[in-house]
């Protein structure tokens, strides 16, 4: 019996219903209820503009397609985007196919997000963004960020995919940026089957990132964008390429259920932050355990676990114990990912030491967190901890 699975359905009788009502209307590819979602997800987050696609990943590839062929474009083909060196492997391919060199940088090993010191020194001459991961949750220092971004005139891109509703000040992660991503996968806060959201407040970006959406074609701009002008004639706008786009359109029935989902994320959020305060309670005077340090406000993605003095090298046999009483456990995202035979195929720039990034890799996991009370498997993993880290002392 799973206890404290990774993820649940946060779903009702109310995305059942709207599942049903796109099923008995007979239109199911991108249409109406697609750009209701978008408006309404722009809104919330307080953006001006909201482009859904098919999944995160579409989104990060997405958002980095339409920086290299947004019409007034400062990021030159071969420059370098500084990345963290613990992320999603879909933060990294869109760099290297769009052309783009990797710069990664360890992390802080106390938020897990990129070491801002570190983003300063790998900035040069060559550099034309920094990409941001907001890791489980936990906004990057946002702030100092974007500040280094416009010093040294470069773009500030948020990968908030497992980060929705966090908040540095009062502004949302993901908003901070140039433009920032979203993802509404099963496992994420909200949930519309797959699907993804870039956001943004620049309409050049939003216009580029709408052609690159369905084919590179003008048909879903307005008559004067910033992209192609329309022609006038119905029959050549409707099957016009200019940009070497993609085939990232969502479905009806996933803005559907995120027009129902949307309007209960804030109080999703509000119950993995109760859920997190507990688990914090719980485990803090455990010795050999490291939890991720909130930086302004998480919204808890899930509740990471770095082991670290005489727990050191202890993973393998403490998250056996862990499954046999039903807990679930997965790698803090993808660990030091430059470890990952991939990396042959990437272009990047010389890889220096990531002992941050090396340690979580060999000594973190994480638990999930969810939309709902979980006050008694949080109880049950901080007495596991507790128990081993007494026995193992």
């Amino acid at each position: 019996m799973i206890e404290l699975p990774l993820a649940s359905s946060t779903w009702d009788d109310e995305e059942l219903e709207a599942m049903q009502n796109v099923i008995s209307s007979g239109n199911f590819t991108m249409g109406r209820l697609v750009s209701e979602f978008e408006e309404a997800f722009a809104k919330f987050f307080g953006s001006k503009f909201a482009v859904m696609v098919n999944s995160g990943s579409s989104a990060n590839l997405l958002m980095v397609a339409a920086e290299r062929y947004v019409s007034d474009s400062k990021m030159a083909e071969g420059s370098e985007i500084i990345v963290p060196a613990v992320s999603w492997s879909t933060t990294y391919f869109p760099v290297h196919q769009l052309g783009y060199k990797l710069n990664f940088v360890d992390i802080d090993p106390l938020t897990l997000n990129m070491n801002v010191d570190l983003v300063k020194k790998a900035i040069n001459s060559n550099t034309s963004a920094i990409l941001a991961v907001n890791l489980l949750g936990n906004p990057c220092n946002l702030t100092e960020l974007k500040q280094l971004a416009e010093k040294y005139n470069l773009k500030l891109l948020e990968d908030n995919c497992e980060s929705m509703g966090a908040l540095v000040g009062k502004k949302f992660s993901g908003t901070i940026g140039h433009a920032g991503t979203f993802s509404t996968f099963f496992s994420h806060h909200m949930c519309t089957m797959e699907g993804g959201v870039v956001v943004t407040d620049d309409e050049n970006l939003y216009h580029t990132m709408k052609s690159l959406r369905a084919h590179g074609w003008t048909r879903d701009l307005p008559p004067a964008n910033s992209v192609h002008n329309k022609s006038g004639s119905e029959w050549d706008d409707l099957f016009r390429f200019v940009l070497p786009g993609y085939n990232l359109r969502p479905l009806e029935i996933e803005a559907a259920i995120g027009l129902i989902q949307l309007k209960k994320l804030g109080n999703f959020i509000e119950k993995r932050r109760e859920n997190a305060a507990y688990f914090l309670d719980k485990v803090k005077d455990t010795p050999g355990i490291r939890i991720q340090t909130e930086f302004e406000k998480s919204s808890w993605f899930g509740f990471s676990i770095v082991l670290e003095g005489h727990l050191e090298g202890h993973r393998s046999k403490l998250l056996s114990v862990l499954a046999d009483s039903g807990i679930q456990t997965r790698p803090i995202v993808a660990g030091n990912f430059t470890k990952n035979p991939v990396m042959k195929h990437l272009n990047h720039a010389p890889l220096e030491s990531f002992p941050a990034a090396d340690w979580v890799h060999d000594n973190g996991f994480f638990v999930g967190n969810h939309h709902y009370k979980i006050s008694g498997p949080i109880e049950n993993l901080a007495e596991i901890l507790r128990a081993y880290s007494k026995e193992n002392f």
